[in-house]
C-alpha cells in the first residue's frame, strides 16, 4: 500500500489511501522455497516443479508454462488458494469468485477445486474458446461478461462470494516471488536482463519482490533489469514510462489476449519499479505473430502473450538476457 497502513483482515484495499495491500518479506531468504511463505499453514499443491531453462543462441528462456495449468499463474494461485484454505473456516468461505481473461481463471479454478471450494470465474465475452473449456473442465462455473476488462472485474467483485482476485489479493502477487528464487537457483550468475509480458502487473511486481528479497538477503549484489513488454494496442505502462498520452477506448484489443488490462489498478507501483529498475518496450501484432512462429520452429509453442517477449528481444536485444515464457500456445484457438 502507499501510506504504510497495515491490513487488519481480508480487505482488498487500504481504507486510508485506497491502494491494494502488499506482503513484505522481513526475513532472510530461505533455501527451501516453501519456507519463504511463513504465513501459509498448509500448501495446496498440484505437484508443481521447477520450470526448465533453455539456453538458446544469444539468450535464455525460462519455460514457465510448464506448470499444472500451463501458465505461470499457478505460482500465485498456489499461495492464494492455500491462504484461503487456511482461513475458510474462520471466514466462512465456501465459494470464491475471480475475474480473468483466461489463464488466471483456469489456475484459480484448478487450485480452488483441489481445495474443495466452489469457484465462479467471470470472463470477457471474447475469451478464447480453449481457455473457456479449460476453466469449465476444472468444475468452475464460468460467467461471460459483455464489456471491458474493468466491467468483468466489477461483476466478479459484486458476486457476493469471497473475491479471490489475482490482482488485488496480495497473496497471489506474493506467490510469484518463487519465479525469482528459481532463476537464482538455476543460474551461476543472475541474468542482466529479464524480459516479461506485462498487463495487470502481478508478474512484474511478484518478480520484483522476489529479486529484492534476494538482494536484501545478500544472495545477489544487484537487481537484474526488468524489461516490461506490452502490446502497442494496450500499453498503459509504456505510455506512462515514455511520457505519452494514453486514453484507451473499450474496443482496444490485441492478438495477445492475456495482455488486455487497459487501466491496471497497480499502475503506480508498476511505474515505480520500471522507472527505477528497467525499461518498457511495445510490440505490434505482426511482430508478435512472427515471433510466435519462429519460436514454434525452435520447438516452443507459446501463446501470443508469451511471444511478445521474444518479439521485444528481437526488436531491442540486450546481452545476458532471460526471456520468461508465461503461457502455452495450446491455450490459443489458432
Amino acid at each position: 500500500m502507499v501510506c504504510g497502513n497495515k491490513r487488519s483482515g481480508e480487505e482488498l484495499r487500504c481504507n486510508r489511501c485506497g491502494s491494494p495491500f502488499e506482503i513484505r518479506t522481513e526475513f532472510r531468504y530461505r533455501d527451501r522455497i516453501a519456507d519463504n511463505f511463513p504465513y501459509i499453514k498448509s500448501i495446496v499443491s498440484l505437484g508443481e516443479c521447477e520450470t526448465p531453462v533453455f539456453h538458446a543462441d544469444g539468450f535464455d528462456m525460462k519455460i514457465d508454462y510448464m506448470l499444472p495449468t500451463f501458465s505461470y499463474k499457478d505460482r500465485g494461485s498456489r499461495v492464494l488458494i492455500s491462504h484461503i484454505a487456511d482461513i475458510r473456516d474462520s471466514e466462512g468461505i465456501t465459494r470464491i469468485s475471480e475475474d480473468s481473461s483466461g489463464n488466471a481463471g483456469a489456475s484459480i479454478a484448478a487450485y480452488g477445486s483441489a481445495a474443495g471450494l466452489a469457484v465462479d470465474i467471470y470472463v470477457p465475452e471474447t475469451v478464447a474458446g480453449k481457455k473457456f473449456s479449460q476453466i469449465q473442465a476444472y468444475g468452475a462455473h464460468v460467467i461471460r461478461v459483455n464489456g471491458s476488462r474493468e466491467d468483468v472485474q466489477a461483476a466478479a467483485e459484486r458476486s457476493g462470494s469471497f473475491y479471490a482476485s489475482h490482482v488485488l489479493r496480495p497473496e497471489f502477487r506474493d506467490g510469484i516471488r518463487t519465479l525469482a528464487y528459481e532463476i537464482f537457483r538455476q543460474f551461476d550468475r543472475m541474468p542482466e536482463n529479464i524480459y516479461i509480458p506485462v498487463s495487470a502487473g502481478t508478474l512484474l511486481l511478484g518478480l520484483y519482490s522476489g529479486l529484492k528479497h534476494l538482494m536484501d538477503s545478500g544472495e545477489i549484489d544487484h537487481l537484474p533489469r526488468i524489461i516490461a513488454v506490452q502490446t502497442e494496442a494496450v500499453s498503459p505502462l509504456c505510455a506512462r514510462i515514455n511520457g505519452k498520452t494514453y486514453d484507451p477506448d473499450n474496443k482496444l484489443s490485441s492478438i495477445a489476449d492475456a495482455l488486455v488490462s487497459r487501466r491496471p489498478i497497480l499502475i503506480e507501483k508498476m511505474h515505480q519499479v520500471i522507472s527505477d529498475h528497467g525499461r518498457c518496450i511495445t510490440v505490434d501484432d505482426d511482430e508478435i505473430m512472427d515471433a510466435r512462429n519462429k519460436l514454434a520452429r525452435k520447438g516452443f509453442l507459446v501463446e501470443y502473450s508469451s511471444a511478445t517477449v521474444y518479439a521485444a528481444f528481437r526488436k531491442k536485444p540486450l546481452e545476458k538476457s532471460l526471456l520468461v515464457m508465461t503461457g502455452s500456445g495450446l491455450k490459443n484457438d489458432s
